[in-house]
This record gives C-alpha cells, structure tokens and sequence, in this order.
C-alpha cells in the first residue's frame, strides 16, 4: 500500500499473500494493523516532507469544501486524522439528491472531474454510490451521498468505528491549532519585500 500505491485492503491482502505464500491465506493483518504500519513507514520516510504535505492537504480541502458549501461537504480518512502517505488523496463526502447538480456545477466552474459508480456494503448489503474524482494539485474523491444520509454514521473500513466526519469549520480550527507555524511562514512569504 506504501510502495506501490495499493489503495484497497482487501487488494493488498491479496497480492501480500500471492507473493509471499504462494497460494491463499486466511490468516491475514487487519486493517487497523496495516493503516497503523503504513503510518509508520511515512513517518520514517526521509523522501517524503509529512508535515508540510499534510498542512498543504488540509489547505486544499478547505478550498473544496468553500467550493462546494452548498454541498454539505464533510472530510474524512487520512487528510482529517493526520495520518497521510504519499498516496494519500483528500476524501470528501457531499450530500446532494441528484448527482447532477453536482456535475453541472463541476462543469460551470470549469473544474475538471471523472464520475464512476462504487459498490459499498452497509449492513451486509451492497449499496451503488457514486463518487466524482477531481482533478486537482493533490487527488480529491467526493463520494455522493443522498441528503437525508448528512447525520448517518458509517463504519470505518480500518478500525470498525464511527467514521469522523469534519466540518469546514472544525478543519479550520485544526489547521489554526496545529498549523500555526506553517500559516505563519505562508503569511511572512506572501508579504511583499521592502
């Protein structure tokens, strides 16, 4: 998942027990124990600046979700948790009734986007929900829930748990609490010299 970009735990699984035991294996890690080793292994990561991609992420989502206000955008996974990779994107969800005002309003604003249908089980039953790429500085997916869902807790596909969803507002006091000093630097570097 870390060196190749693997996005799917299941698929890592699969490919992990295809190498290393030559044929199936039901004994494998769970999420929460890949998604914290993943974790890790960006941590030790010298190539990669964590900090400064994550504060440049964060800012990122709040310019989407200033975007699509009218969206109820709510941010999720690894841009929200602070848990990045390099392959981490910035996870959003929107909530509209029709994924077309969604896309026409993508296309308005000149905002380059793919569309794809997903399968997500929910209660042990498959449900088709689409999701809408951006095409952006970072990887941004928006995935398209029905307005009635905004209060609906999902469960997350690592540990199990409710699935924090952020507010534009509570990203901004995080990013205020632990960004400061990057906030700082981006002020003094936007000043024009004397």
């Amino acid at each position: 998942m870390y060196f190749e970009g693997v996005s799917q735990y299941f698929d890592a699984k699969r490919i992990a027990a295809k190498r290393i035991c030559k044929k199936g294996n039901q004994y494998f890690p769970s999420n929460g124990e890949i998604s914290d080793e993943v974790f890790r292994l960006s941590q030790d990561d010298n190539q990669f600046n964590r900090v400064n991609t994550l504060f440049r992420m964060r800012l990122k989502a709040l310019e989407i979700m200033q975007m699509l206000n009218s969206f109820s955008p709510r941010l999720i996974g690894s841009v929200s948790t602070g848990r990045i990779k390099r392959t981490s994107d910035i996870d959003l969800h929107v909530f509209c009734d029709d994924i077309e005002l969604l896309t026409t309003f993508l296309t308005d604003n000149n905002i380059g986007f793919e569309q794809k249908e997903v399968m997500v089980m929910k209660g042990n039953r498959p449900h088709l929900y689409q999701h809408v790429y951006l095409f952006n500085e970072f990887d941004i997916e928006l995935s398209v829930y029905p307005s009635n869902e905004l209060r609906v807790v999902s469960r997350s596909s690592t540990d199990g748990k409710p699935i924090i969803r952020m507010t534009k507002q509570k990203l901004e006091r995080i990013v205020e609490q632990e960004h400061w000093e990057w906030l700082i630097k981006q002020s003094e570097a936007e000043q024009p010299a004397s």
